[in-house]
């Protein structure tokens, strides 16, 4: 199966991080390369290109759509989480441009074997990086039945966590769970059929909870963005896209802090702590796709970008 990945937001995004020839610009989310072929373009044939992902497949797709920017263009298979230590390894200070382009990739969802989709019969997988030993069978065979829920209840937002965590448990008492219909017929078990009929896939929040679990998503990116900022030249760009609630909110709050980082107490007449804002949010609500993006890809409805300027 090739690597296809509809990327969302594309014109928004490049055109947010304001690329220009001579620039260099870091894509920690490489996918299958689209949002950074156009970054590429717009460099007309200067500058520097880094692409980062922890999935092999993703990064032969994008070395292979890149192929006509090669000159420009490096490659390397790691989570964003190592950012700094990559550009230091190559030898860069700051750039001009960072984005990601956070959650699951179409390719992943579509690809029965990574066991990311409860849609279809597969290993109980969801490693975003194959190199890993542990998977999501692990942490559904032997977490706790609270630890269970707490991720549930946090990462997949669910109000039958605590039910959904209690059959879990009681299923893999029988049998340990191997595939992911096993996992979607104990949180069918767990749902009442009347939400099950009107709420979605049932088991949707759950696999997403399982999935942030298991790759550490977002204390990947809680730790990452400060960072980032920081290795932004004055007037680079950070651009964000998320796909729920849990990651836009770390965004949001971590791009607030940036621009006001004061702690003193508000009724100072003068800052006392010292702390200097790192630049400006450019977004103060959420660039959304629009109607017809939408409608060609329903997977954008809940995406949201966010942009921070470096000053």
């Amino acid at each position: 199966m090739s690597f296809e990945h509809k990327s969302v937001l594309l014109t928004e995004t490049v055109d947010n991080l304001m690329v220009h020839p001579g620039g260099v610009y870091v894509d920690g989310t490489l996918g299958g390369g689209r949002h950074a072929f156009e970054v590429c373009r717009r460099l007309c044939g200067e500058g520097r290109f880094i692409g980062i992902d922890q999935d092999e497949d993703a990064i032969c797709a994008a070395r292979q759509r890149l192929a006509p920017f090669s000159d420009l263009v490096t490659t390397v298979r790691s989570n964003y989480v190592h950012l700094p230590d990559i550009l230091d390894e190559l030898g860069i200070g700051l750039v001009d441009g960072i984005y990601l382009d956070l959650g699951v990739s179409s390719y992943q969802l579509d690809t029965a074997e990574r066991g990311f989709s409860y849609s279809v019969e597969a290993p109980l997988d969801m490693r975003m990086d194959q190199r890993g030993t542990r998977t999501a069978a692990d942490i559904v065979n032997t977490y706790p039945e609270d630890e269970l829920c707490r991720i549930i209840r946090d990462y997949g937002e669910d109000r039958f966590a605590k039910n959904i965590a209690r059959h879990i448990v009681r299923a893999r008492e029988k049998k340990l769970f191997e595939t992911t219909g096993e996992l979607v017929a104990a949180i069918r078990a767990a749902i009442p059929m009347k939400i099950q009929a009107t709420g979605g896939h049932p088991a949707k929040r759950t696999f997403q909870a399982i999935r942030i679990e298991l790759n550490q998503e977002l204390e990947v990116l809680r730790s990452s963005l400060d960072e980032m900022i920081g290795r932004l030249r004055p007037g680079g760009r950070l651009c964000v896209i998320t796909f729920h609630s849990l990651e836009d909110r770390i965004v949001k709050q971590h791009f607030r802090k940036n621009e006001n980082p004061c702690i003193c107490p508000p009724d100072f007449p003068v800052c006392m702590c010292g702390r200097v804002s790192a630049g400006v949010v450019v977004t103060r609500r959420p660039i959304v796709p629009k109607e017809m993006e939408i409608t060609e890809n329903k997977r954008a409805k809940s995406a949201k970008l966010r942009v921070f300027e470096r000053r």
